[in-house]
């Protein structure tokens, strides 16, 4: 079944606002089996919006649009296609009703705001639609079911639009399909992407039913295991063979088959499960390791504390790096990475250190030292291992990797401790 998206939104067009929920939508149709062939942002423009439309929906099974729903001149989108699709507009009076009560409350206990007339505009459908409750907003999706094709329209703000989609559009399009589809997803760390096909290349020329692709990230493969079938319970059955196949090839470089879990919330299970605590010693990175950790719920339980030791006087000061080191070794290096995890473990008394020194650029590289050289450290239980690392790209990219390989590094140390017991 082919599917297409369209984004409305002048705001958009002109990147004002990032598209998030093109990504969300286009991993939620793949993970529904639908064939996605196009993708458009049009502006808050009536003629431009109704051709679009108009082209979408000969072309594709189901067109789904989302943003201008809203109360004002410029949302468009609902009267726009119901014009495309020779479609009156009538007041919904279920939709009326729940409107008002969200108003309502809106306005409770609040002098300065009012309900204005424009808002039951919201409460307009086009004539035979299906009303989607909105839970978190004022405006209603709408499907609209034609002979050749389907018009799914959302609303933009992604704290409306995702649950809407999650609860009520998701299990809408898999009562339409005439399969079941259902993938797995292998997430491994600390092998490139080429590599990771490598391993699978057989597997990747013999698929059928199930099908595998791979998607890489920074640090990251993730391998995603799909297969179709009359049933869940089937087509879990086809993937079970396959998916074992792949744990047995890429051991432990796997981290999780959750499809939500991140890799520091990965690592910051693996701490809390051998009841480990950390502490980050960051230079180049300036903080952004600690951010990434403290972004998973149940981090402070496990998180002791954060140094960030840009200069040179700070890692002396507060991580005991040795004068010397720096004099002689200089700041990026491998032996102040070692020492400043050491020095980390050390003043706080955790059972693990997080290290990382580099350049990320742009400039202050040297033929010996070029942009993009980082050392990443990591003490555990009295024993440090520091890698050296040359990363590509911008300085915010270089910075990213190696948070990312900072957190591969620490899982490592950790796996190797508990197989060392």
């Amino acid at each position: 079944m082919t599917t297409e998206l369209i984004f409305v939104g002048t705001e958009l067009l002109l990147g004002d606002i990032v598209n998030t929920n093109g990504a969300y939508l286009a991993k939620k149709c793949a993970a529904l089996g639908l064939s996605l062939y196009y993708q458009s942002v049009v502006g808050d423009n009536e003629e431009r919006l109704g051709e679009m439309i108009k082209t979408a929906a000969k072309r594709s099974d189901i067109v789904i649009l989302c943003g201008g729903l809203g109360p004002t001149e410029d949302d468009l989108t609902k009267e726009t296609a119901a014009k495309v699709m020779g479609k009156e507009l009538v007041e919904n009076k279920h939709s009326r009703k729940r409107i008002s009560a969200y108003l309502e409350n809106y306005v409770k206990g609040h002098a300065d705001r009012k309900i204005t007339e424009n808002n039951w505009k919201q409460a307009m459908i086009p004539e035979g639609a299906i009303v989607i409750d909105n839970d978190n907003g004022t405006a209603p999706g709408v499907i609209m079911e034609e002979d050749s094709s389907t018009l799914i329209l959302l609303p933009g703000p992604p704290n409306e639009l995702i649950p809407m989609f999650e609860d009520k559009i998701f299990p809408y399009l898999r009562g339409r399909l005439p399969e079941i589809i259902c993938s797995e997803v292998i997430k491994i760390c600390g092998i490139g992407e080429s590599q990771a096909e490598d391993q699978i290349r057989d597997l990747i020329q013999a698929q059928s039913n199930p099908t595998i692709a791979t998607y890489a990230k920074t640090g990251e493969v993730h391998i995603r295991v799909t297969a179709k079938a009359s049933s869940e319970k089937e087509a879990r059955k086809l993937m079970r063979p396959l998916v074992r196949e792949l744990k047995v090839r890429f051991g432990a470089s796997i981290y999780t088959t959750d499809e939500e879990k991140t890799l520091e919330t990965a690592v910051v299970e693996l701490l809390h499960n051998q009841n480990l605590t950390l502490t980050t010693v960051e230079s180049c990175t300036g903080g952004a390791l600690s951010a990434r950790i403290i972004n998973v719920p149940g981090a402070s339980e496990v998180l002791k504390q954060g140094f960030v030791t840009y200069s040179n006087r700070a890692k002396k000061k507060y991580i005991m790096v040795k004068k010397s080191t720096l004099k002689e070794h200089g700041a990026v290096s491998e032996k102040c990475a070692k020492e400043m995890a050491k020095g980390g473990c050390f003043i706080t008394n955790s059972d693990a250190a997080l290290s990382v020194t580099g350049l990320a650029g742009p400039d202050g590289g040297t033929e010996a030292t070029p942009v993009g050289t980082v050392f990443i450290g990591c003490c555990l239980k009295g024993k440090t291992t520091v890698k050296e690392f040359h990363f590509n790209g911008s300085r915010n990219k270089v910075r990213d990797q190696a948070v990312t390989y900072a957190l591969i590094l620490l899982r490592e140390c950790i796996l190797e401790n508990y197989e060392n017991r």
